[in-house]
């Protein structure tokens, strides 16, 4: 193996999918319900316990729900989670799952209500989720044995942890637009970008102590990925080929990269995509022993942004930041009396 792995470090950066942080999308009745654009995991009705908080039972069935929001390349894998990041991705999931129900019991001690007009129009607006009503009406037996009062009891939960975020943490997410112009000031380092560039791949990468025959039979199977590779014609067709071919850890994400400065890959790659337009995609790469195949979907120059150019988005990422920090506040404020037990 150790020729894949010194390839892998010498092409492209290690893959981080989940931060050890509490997450930050908006809590919902059901993640990725049918019906809906995301990564759509089969019914979930595994009630085994998975957390106890402060008395309350968290089920595998709220887990998996959660570790499906995190990964939603789950589709791609046949509602599966690549075996290697299981844990990572697990533990993600586990912290929001025991966060959100701290909120919502802080929400309770709080005495906070949910308006009659407010919850119809929540159950109103995911039923529209599904294709039609059967769908729904299976998903209400199969899940709340066909109670419309269990489901609405979900729905007023999750009105209930969004008001309190709200207050708590959106509502002191403020930054004026001073304080983003002297953060630029002051941190004029951040702003200088080298030259990146955003693709993805598909690599075919021999076995260690590869035998002449192996090498001969991994360059036929990477002319064969080549010329499946040039029929696509959109990045999910070019992600599903990799899925099906590739060997790098990136498969799992269908081939994407995130942005790469040209240092941190390897000088036949740059070369490649210095001399490509957005959506082509270059012949095979030979780095070593391996073949590689990229696409590229963004070339950015090396230079200093204007503050012009980067005021919306370190705005957004001040906002952000400030949000991670007051989320995480108030994770550490709820569990220094909580009595939590991960089983």
């Amino acid at each position: 193996m150790k020729l894949r792995f010194a390839f892998l470090s010498l092409l492209f950066a290690a893959v981080s999918l989940v931060s050890a942080q509490v997450t930050s999308h908006t809590p919902t009745v059901f993640k990725n319900a049918p019906g809906t654009s995301g990564a759509v995991a089969p019914r979930i009705v595994d009630l085994a316990p998975v957390a106890i908080v402060n008395g309350a039972t968290l089920t595998r069935a709220d887990l998996i729900r959660e570790e499906y929001t995190i990964f939603p390349y789950a589709k791609q894998h046949n509602g599966g989670i690549p075996k290697e990041f299981e844990k990572q991705i697990r533990d993600g999931a586990m912290k929001m799952i025991i966060f959100e129900e701290l909120v919502y019991q802080e929400a309770l001690r709080r005495k906070m209500m949910v308006p009659a007009q407010q919850l119809r129009r929540a159950e109103t607006d995911f039923r529209k989720q599904f294709a039609n009503p059967s769908e729904f009406k299976a998903l209400l037996e199969t899940e709340f044995h066909g109670s419309v009062e269990q489901l609405d009891e979900k729905i007023r939960r999750s009105i209930l942890i969004e008001a309190l975020l709200k207050s708590d943490v959106e509502d002191k997410c403020t930054v004026t637009p001073a304080e983003v112009r002297s953060f630029y000031e002051k941190n004029p380092a951040r702003f200088h970008h080298s030259e990146t560039f955003r693709f993805q791949t598909i690599s075919v990468l021999p076995p260690a102590n590869a035998t002449a025959a192996q090498l001969r039979e991994g360059h036929t199977r990477a002319q064969s990925a080549l010329k499946q590779a040039k029929a696509t014609k959109t990045a999910e067709e070019f992600g599903l080929l990799a899925e099906k071919m590739s060997d790098d850890d990136y498969r799992v994400m269908m081939g994407q990269h995130k942005p790469m400065a040209a240092e941190e890959l390897a000088p036949q790659v740059v070369k490649a995509l210095s001399t490509m337009r957005p959506n082509e995609m270059s012949d095979l790469i030979q780095v070593e022993k391996a073949y590689t195949i990229v696409r590229l979907q963004e070339h950015t120059p090396a230079g200093q942004a204007r503050f012009e150019e980067v005021k919306a988005q370190l705005t957004k990422d001040m906002k952000e930041s400030k949000k991670n920090r007051l989320r995480a506040t108030l994770d550490a404020k709820l569990r220094q009396s909580a009595k939590i037990k991960e089983l």
